[in-house]
């Protein structure tokens, strides 16, 4: 008798599948579905995805000054030290405030000639970072042309990504939890089955970092040349849920 009653749960649960898998097929239904049926509960299982553009509000540029063939370290390092405070004077002037101006990094080293097996130091190079956080993007190619004119050779980014990144991916979600309760109901009117109160939801969003702009460029030459056009482009946030309903 036992083996009856498994018998008859299996084809229960076999022909819930097919008329899923029927239904799926008939409205084009893009996003898995899973129904489970346990002997205590039943559940319908819903996928929903939710997604929002968004225009990155926050841009950050790195520029760098590389000296070499210095006689001395000293001098090395005092040309790094000139070229960066008229870099920093010029991105004040323009309204940069001093917490979004970041000095990354200042290294001096030999420049060594090999002849055979003895090397002897020629000179001196050395380079400087600045990263610039830009609070508004419509002043990051003004930001790269006065940095260039003031003496930097080397320019990174921007980098745009969006500042209040958790308030995108709750609208996202959002979106997400009402696209997966809409697909429910028209599974449950297809099924002939009623849901009752949602028992679960769980959540999986994709890592959203910011959107990168691989254009490291060489900036000698480029002051006074005009300055360049960037463009932040779209950002899509996006949520994916699943919705756990259970079966009146």
């Amino acid at each position: 008798m036992e083996d009856k009653k498994v018998t008859s749960t299996y084809a229960g649960v076999l022909v819930l599948t097919i008329i899923a898998l029927a239904v799926i097929k008939y409205f084009n239904i893009s996003y898995p579905i899973a129904v489970t049926n346990y002997s205590a509960s039943r559940e319908l299982s819903v996928v929903g995805e939710g997604k929002v553009e968004v225009i990155p509000d926050t841009a950050t540029v790195e520029v760098g000054i590389t000296i070499n063939n210095a006689t001395t370290a000293r001098e090395a390092q005092g040309k790094l030290d000139k070229a960066n405070t008229e870099i920093i004077k010029a991105l004040k002037k323009i309204g940069v405030a001093k917490p979004d101006i970041k000095t990354t990094n200042i290294s001096v080293y030999p420049n060594y000639s090999y002849d055979g097996a003895v090397s002897d130091i020629v000179g001196y190079n050395g380079n400087a970072t600045l990263s610039i956080r830009i609070r508004k993007i419509e002043m990051a190619s003004q930001i790269v042309d006065q940095a260039t004119q003031a003496g930097a050779n080397e320019v990174r980014g921007p980098n745009f990504s969006v500042e209040q990144l958790e308030k995108y991916r709750e609208e996202a979600r959002n979106l997400a939890i009402e696209n997966a309760k809409e697909q429910a109901k028209k599974l449950a009117q297809s099924l002939g089955i009623k849901l009752g109160k949602i028992s679960n939801i769980v959540e999986a969003t994709a890592n959203q970092g910011p959107i990168l702009y691989d254009t490291a460029v060489r900036a000698e030459g480029m002051g006074g040349a005009g300055a360049p056009t960037y463009e932040p482009g779209n950002q899509t946030i996006t949520s994916v849920v699943t919705l756990y309903f259970e079966k009146k």
